[in-house]
């Protein structure tokens, strides 16, 4: 299908229909056109241009993308940024040590000399998208080949970009959409002075931990405060200590009125992956293989953490984040599959592909165009499945141990040192490299952690791929050892250079080539080494391929599909591009007879320690306010401190630290995570059960003002009483 005739099936379709609000992540250059009717029937007073302007300031001018993957947004005219606490976390545990425990204890800038910078993090703020479909699909007939098909795809967006950033500061990317049927192009400014401003203590920032992760109710106060730094032009510099806080050209005002039941909200972000076009064989890779093999490998690799944190303050530091990335994952993807269990998806899925099959035999244009979609996508998932088994494997738990992995890496080097035709300036090049990798790894890195960790997931692969793949080396360690991983895993890592730093950077500084090349002998990268050319040559292969062909079948699914149903509503999935959602505050109910509130209160929180349990720790300060009710300004009208509250926006990864907005556009709360009966919404939603977690917005001033006592940051905000 053309692109004109598609684009023109998407908003005829869009726009003869009236559906319930929740589902959806929206394209803010087309809300006038598609979503700015229903979204004020829904009680939004405010329009799509006031959203998404490219003629004078709108919201859009003050959302940013926050590092790689999260979303802040701007709250005042000196550029200070919201997102979550799990956002700036890195950054936090980075600032981190015993002697200075902003984990533990938070950290508070009281004046912008304070704020501490961070190399390496990034924001970036779109300055416009546009509509590149016909010019990134120029030229390209109707009959070409895929692999045709997708060189000029590339050149042609290598011409659009250079074109977008000739002359200026921008940055640009061209991303696709319904499966390269639609392409934007995305314009963006990247500032990469960005200073850490406040963060309140892990007792509050992860409140509930683990324990209440994907959870309701919650009570976390999951927030972090950076502030952008630009030039004395107000454009993006590398940072600098004379560099000024950054003036936007939009900030979001705050509310403190609160909500209710029932009130429009809106979420701006950036999600970064949904799959709701997946095929049934596409959900059982995801349900069946995928899922089961990394919950079980986080699981063990999660309990040995815990346990050398709780024995030990400096690892608690050192692996907080670390441990924090991996437990996400590994609860979501449980709460996924129940929500997939629970909706029957697989066979629902099944049967409407039965329904596609015979629409597809109806006539014979729609045969010779469709029908052989179905047999294609099952000869595809049989090669898919067994190689998305074996890579989760070897993510997942060959290559779990942080030094193997440390390990693995050498091999540009090692290459280079054995290479006769390469200058030893080349060599001392890569071995600079890997210094400085190194040197970043070992701060936050415990020998003991990780030869647990090697140990148990080393089992772990050799019973779970024992049929498939076993490298000689394990092999043989196995043998010597008699089958005690732990026995190997300290050997390894005893007779690795990598776990003797001092020795390892000798080598690393040294002129000598001999030295560098025996790195090729070492216990841990021959090991290593094995599993990444076993990965690289057996498996990456038939991914890339596989994942090639799913891409062009999926164009054309996507495509048959708005043909055959021209009753149901589609959206494009997430990729990491800046999204509208909109629902409304709505409680919900999870299971017979239990019915959930919309919102929380500090009285929750006190609650939940009265139960002793480690992750419901309440700092002395916050019960004292408590007990005095001493909110100040930011209590609700019940005169309780509400802290977080759900509604029915359509969120996933990417929209953590998303402005939650109300019906005027102002800032109600920062949005953070997901109901655990929802997490499966990235393949199928249910606009029963799945809602969005946000941090009530008046919670967070409160604990930057009367338990912190940063009033000064919120004389900077903008505050609608």
């Amino acid at each position: 299908m053309r692109y004109r005739t598609f684009l023109s099936l998407l908003l005829g379709l869009i726009l003869s229909l009236r559906l319930s609000a929740g589902e959806g992540m929206w394209i803010p250059s087309l809300l006038k056109q598609l979503n700015e009717a229903e979204m004020i029937e829904m009680g939004f007073r405010l329009s799509a241009e006031d959203i998404y302007s490219i003629n004078h300031a709108s919201m859009k001018d003050a959302v940013v993308l926050f590092g790689r993957g999260c979303t802040g947004e701007i709250i005042s005219e000196e550029g200070l940024i919201l997102t979550n606490h799990h956002c700036g976390l890195g950054q936090i545990q980075k600032h981190s040590s015993l002697e200075a425990d902003y984990l533990t204890n938070g950290f508070w800038a009281m004046n912008k000399a304070e704020e501490l910078p961070n190399p390496g993090l990034s924001v970036t703020l779109l300055k416009y998208m546009e509509d590149v479909t016909g010019r990134v699909l120029r030229d390209i007939p109707e009959d070409a080949d895929e692999a045709s098909r997708a060189k000029r795809v590339k050149e042609n967006i290598s011409l659009i970009i250079e074109e977008a950033t000739k002359d200026n500061h921008y940055e640009a990317y061209v991303r696709p959409f319904y499966y390269g049927n639609v392409y934007y192009l995305f314009v963006n400014e990247v500032f990469k002075d960005v200073r850490l401003v406040g963060a309140p203590p892990s007792s509050i920032g992860k409140f509930g931990g683990d324990t209440d992760n994907w959870m309701w109710p919650r009570h976390t106060g999951d927030f972090s405060l950076f502030r952008i730094y630009a030039g004395q032009d107000n454009k993006p510099a590398e940072y600098a200590e004379d560099n000024v806080p950054y003036t936007p050209a939009y900030h979001f005002p705050i509310s403190l009125k609160g909500y209710k039941k029932g009130d429009f909200t809106l979420v701006f972000g950036y999600p970064g992956s949904t799959d709701q076009f997946f095929t049934a064989d596409a959900v059982k890779v995801v349900t069946e293989v995928r899922n089961p093999i990394a919950i079980d490998a986080r699981r063990l690799r999660l309990d040995i953490f815990e346990k050398h944190m709780r024995q030990d303050e400096q690892v608690r530091i050192q692996y907080t984040a670390k441990h924090a990335g991996l437990a996400n994952g590994w609860k979501k993807w449980i709460g996924e599959n129940r929500g997939i269990r629970r909706l029957n998806t697989i066979a629902i899925k099944e049967s409407s592909e039965k329904d596609f099959h015979f629409w597809t035999q109806s006539n014979d244009q729609l045969k010779a165009q469709y029908g052989n979609l179905l047999p294609d996508f099952e000869k595809v998932y049989q090669s898919y499945g067994p190689a998305t088994r074996a890579a989760t494997f070897i993510r997942e738990a060959g290559l779990a141990g942080e030094l193997l992995r440390q390990a693995g890496q050498l091999d540009d080097l090692i290459a280079v040192a054995t290479d006769k035709e390469s200058d030893l300036a080349l060599v001392q090049e890569e071995a600079q490299k890997a210094l400085s990798r190194f040197n970043s790894f070992q701060k936050d890195f415990n020998t003991a952690t990780d030869q647990d960790v090697l140990g148990s997931l080393l089992a772990y692969y050799y019973e779970g791929m024992n049929s498939d793949f076993i490298p000689a080396s394990l092999q043989k360690g196995i043998k010597k050892h008699k089958g005690d991983f732990n026995a190997l895993a300290q050997e390894l890592m005893k007779g690795s250079i990598l776990s003797k730093p001092d020795a390892f950077r000798e080598v690393l500084q040294s002129d000598n080539r001999n030295k560098i090349k025996k790195l090729a002998k070492d216990p841990l990268f021959v090991l290593a080494d094995e599993l990444l050319t076993y990965y690289y040559e057996n498996v990456v292969p038939v991914l890339r391929r596989d994942n090639r062909s799913l891409d062009s079948l999926y164009r054309v699914y996507v495509e048959a599909l708005m043909q055959m149903r021209p009753d149901k509503r589609f959206y494009p999935d997430a990729n990491l591009t800046l999204r509208i959602t909109y629902g409304q505050v709505d409680d919900y109910f999870p299971q017979d007879a239990v019915t959930y509130n919309h919102f929380t209160t500090l009285e929750g929180i006190m609650e939940k320690e009265a139960l002793e349990v480690y992750d419901y720790v309440v700092p002395e300060k916050l019960r004292t306010l408590y007990e005095a009710g001493d909110y100040g300004t930011y209590a609700g009208a019940d005169g309780k401190m509400h802290t977080c509250f759900i509604a029915s926006n359509h969120t996933t990864g990417g929209n953590s630290g998303s402005p939650v907005l109300n019906a005027d556009g102002q800032l109600i709360g920062i949005n953070f995570d997901r109901n655990w009966e929802g997490t499966m919404s990235d393949i199928d939603y249910d606009p029963d059960m799945c809602r969005n977690i946000s941090l009530d917005i008046r919670y967070c001033l409160f604990i930057i003002d009367k338990f912190a006592g940063a009033g000064h940051l919120i004389e900077e905000m903008s505050l609608v009483r």
